[in-house]
């Protein structure tokens, strides 16, 4: 378990807080009901944060908690979106190729462009009769996105920690290159990634803010959670 310390981040994003201890269940209950049930389409909720925050973990364990409550539940990653298109560039295509039709109640098999243009298989789904679909990745709040999501949830990470983490995961993945190559990477990422964010700043729409690096001590399986600005 990482220590938990007083979280460091990045100019501009403030701390949350109060903090408490709540399960993957609870916290996947209360964005259902900030979702509420939309009729005739799938309750759509964004996870957004920083690179290496945790937001692929927690979104696989909404999805995982929505099933084992009997709900059709959906995960779409943006950085399937973003693949090969500019590193925030892909709201449109978030838009058009997912959100919209979810919205008009029908499924998805979406294969963005850069997917056709290099041979890339398979396909964006998301099966229609859906009660739940998850959108993960940074940018996943943006405003051009807001108009077709119901709840979001923002998972707010210490900077340096999350770098460590991140690299370490490329390297261990085979993404990016060996540790230099895997580093300089991260870097040019995180400088497009700060600006975007600085601008988007979706931190100021979430519902709910979790915490992706420790912030009080939890046992195993709990999550650090606290209010967002929409439900002080």
């Amino acid at each position: 378990m990482d220590e938990v310390a007083p979280l460091v981040l990045p100019a501009g994003e403030p701390l949350a807080g109060p903090w408490r201890s709540a399960d993957a269940g609870e916290v996947a209950d209360l964005l259902l009901r900030v979702a509420g049930p939309p009729r005739g389409r799938p309750a759509v909720v964004a996870v957004d944060g920083r690179s290496a925050a945790g937001k692929s973990t927690l979104a696989t364990r909404l999805v995982e908690h929505a099933a084992r409550g009997g709900r059709a539940a959906a995960l779409v990653h943006t950085d399937d979106l973003a693949w090969h298109e500019s590193f925030f560039g892909w709201g449109a295509l978030a838009v058009e190729g997912v959100l919209a039709p979810l919205h008009r109640g029908v499924g998805v098999r979406h294969r963005p462009p850069a997917w056709e243009r290099r041979g890339r298989p398979g396909a964006v789904e998301v099966p229609a009769g859906s009660d739940l679909v998850v959108l993960e990745g940074v940018g996943a709040a943006q405003r051009q996105l807001a108009p077709f999501l119901d709840a979001t949830v923002w998972v707010q990470s210490d900077a340096a920690l999350a770098e460590r983490r991140g690299i370490a995961r490329d390297v261990a993945e085979g993404v990016n290159g060996d540790v230099e190559r895997a580093t300089a990477f991260w870097h040019e990422w995180v400088a497009e990634e700060l600006v975007f964010l600085q601008r988007e700043r979706p931190w100021e729409r979430a519902d709910l803010v979790v915490a992706g690096t420790p912030t009080i001590p939890l046992a195993a399986g709990r999550l650090a959670v606290a209010p967002g600005p929409l439900h002080p």
